[in-house]
């Protein structure tokens, strides 16, 4: 697939923030950032959804959005995810319609079963059921969501009684659902068996078994075929790292230790995952090697979201994971880099701009021979007038 006509740019907002800081004036940059990111011109920002560990402090996806719509005009908000196994889907499904209602329809529903075992643990969530509580919340919300029947489940873990939402959806004809992947094929399987748009949240790399961005979106592609529905590539997003600046140095240099810190400190020390095995002040130049971050300036960019466009086979919304990792000034300039000089790139924004000042280039002696020809003939005219 050729890239999309207008490719949208959108963020993914866990967010991550270090131990240690107010967290109240976080969830206020987090605020910030949006309104921010609404005037550049992104489409679209996910809100993520955690309750344990610490760096991650928005517990409600729908209320942090609630906020944010009141302070954004026109970007989309979609929760980032929300982890169905902690949910009644009947709440989520009535919480999503509100939010559709309240926003005039700027809403998506992102769901995933649920990232932190910490959270499942608190929960008393047994981590090998989430995946198929998952499934089954979803299938409940998507009937909810274009139903008006009355509908009666039970399951062993929720139960609706001739349950109905007094509100439709705002959307026509639903809200739109994304599903969250990260390197497994559950999540492209539960994507392809309910016809819903995909989340990847990490490009994959060897861990319990490396599948490709392209061997990923087969799978999708298959269940969906075997369920009746069909994938669409446009509605396919993809989540990295990425940090602009003027030069590459001064984008390495100013993440150079608040990246080490958050990979090291809450990836590694936290939450006990595999960590780069590369110097504290070295992980930046390693996640770029390993094409996990894009680092650099616009064009390094545009290189890299070409190249992830080759390996994935091609792809809809190019998302940037906030990361808190660089100060505040720092973090906007690299938005704004990508605003100004990457999306006109992917979005056809500059063809007649660049054919006009093709074109008049092309044709400059000659302009100016009727310019200085028009200038000569009203000079000589003004002149003529006063003899």
């Amino acid at each position: 697939m050729a890239a999309p006509k207008r490719m949208k740019f959108g963020v993914f907002m866990a967010p991550f923030h270090r131990v240690g800081e107010n967290p109240t004036l976080a969830l206020e940059r987090d605020l910030e950032l949006l309104q921010w990111l609404d005037v550049l011109g992104f489409d679209e920002a996910y809100i993520g959804e955690h309750h344990s560990a610490g760096w991650e402090t928005i517990a409600s996806p729908e209320v942090f959005m609630a906020t944010a719509a009141e302070r954004t005009r026109n970007i989309r908000l979609g929760t980032g995810v929300v982890s169905l196994p902690y949910h009644h889907p009947y709440m989520v499904a009535s919480r999503m319609v509100l939010l559709d209602h309240l926003t005039r329809g700027r809403v998506i529903l992102g769901v995933g079963p649920g990232a932190l075992a910490s959270d499942a643990l608190m929960l008393g969530i047994k981590p090998e059921r989430q995946r198929e509580m998952m499934d089954e919340s979803l299938g409940v919300i998507i009937r909810l969501f274009t139903e008006t029947d009355p509908i009666t489940y039970k399951s062993d873990w929720f139960e609706l009684n001739e349950a109905v939402l007094q509100l439709r959806p705002y959307q026509q004809p639903s809200i739109p659902i994304a599903v969250a992947s990260v390197e497994s094929p559950a999540g492209v399987s539960l994507a392809g068996k309910h016809g819903a748009a995909v989340l990847s949240l990490s490009v994959p790399r060897d861990t319990v078994r490396k599948t490709s961005l392209k061997e990923l979106w087969s799978i999708a592609e298959e269940t969906a075929a075997e369920h009746g529905k069909a994938m669409r590539r446009e509605e396919w997003g993809i989540v990295m790292g990425c940090h602009l600046a003027d030069s590459r140095k001064e984008a390495f240099d100013d993440i150079r230790m608040g990246s080490g810190r958050v990979v090291t400190e809450y990836f590694g020390k936290t939450l006990g995952n595999p960590v780069p095995n590369a110097p504290f002040d070295k992980i930046v130049d390693h996640m770029v090697e390993a094409n996990q971050w894009i680092v650099g300036t616009p064009d390094d960019c545009i290189a890299g979201i070409k190249r992830l466009q080759d390996i994935s086979g091609g792809f809809g919304t190019f998302m940037v994971r906030v990361e808190d990792w660089a100060p505040r000034d720092k973090i906007h300039r690299s938005y704004e880099l990508l605003a100004r000089y990457v999306m006109p790139q992917f979005q056809g924004s500059l063809t007649g701009i660049i054919n006009s000042n093709q074109l008049a280039s092309e044709r400059k002696e000659a302009l100016q021979a009727n310019r200085m020809a028009g200038l000569k003939r009203a000079s000589d005219s003004f002149f003529a007038n006063r003899s």
